[in-house]
């Protein structure tokens, strides 16, 4: 058994590619968002925030990336879960239950996570979906 594991990580060229294809899909659906890519610990690789875009938006982008790559699982998980009366989010320190924060995988293992706010939440989604969809290809 080996002392250190092999790992792939995302690199700062892959989080600045992921935020390049979010961006152009809110810009497609003229739409202004803070991108938020995050490391597999959730430390910050790559931010934008695009003119016109709230305040506010930056640190939900950031938090709903966060709580993507924590979690390993998007945060439209634990809205449709808070939605359903499943489970108590109080409970879960650092869970946004807002769609807009997407694990990035490699292997099937998470590698980082992107997060999206500035739209409605819907939206918020499909334009983080399209940051993850462009990654290795």
């Amino acid at each position: 058994m080996a002392d250190f594991a092999d790992r792939k990580t995302l690199s700062l060229d892959g989080a600045r590619k992921a935020a390049q294809a979010a961006e152009a899909e809110a810009k497609k659906q003229s739409l202004t968002v803070s991108i938020a890519v995050l490391d597999e610990g959730g430390h910050l690789l790559h931010f934008s925030r695009m003119d016109g875009t709230g305040l506010a938006s930056a640190a939900v982008a950031q938090a709903k990336a966060r709580a993507a790559a924590l979690f390993k699982r998007p945060t439209k998980f634990w809205e449709d879960a808070y939605a359903s009366g499943k489970t108590h989010l109080g409970l879960l320190p650092g869970v946004l239950p807002v769609e807009g924060g997407l694990p990035i995988l490699s292997g099937g293992a998470v590698v980082g996570a992107i997060g999206v706010s500035g739209a409605s939440s819907v939206q918020d989604g499909q334009i983080a979906a399209a940051g993850v969809a462009v990654l290795g290809k």
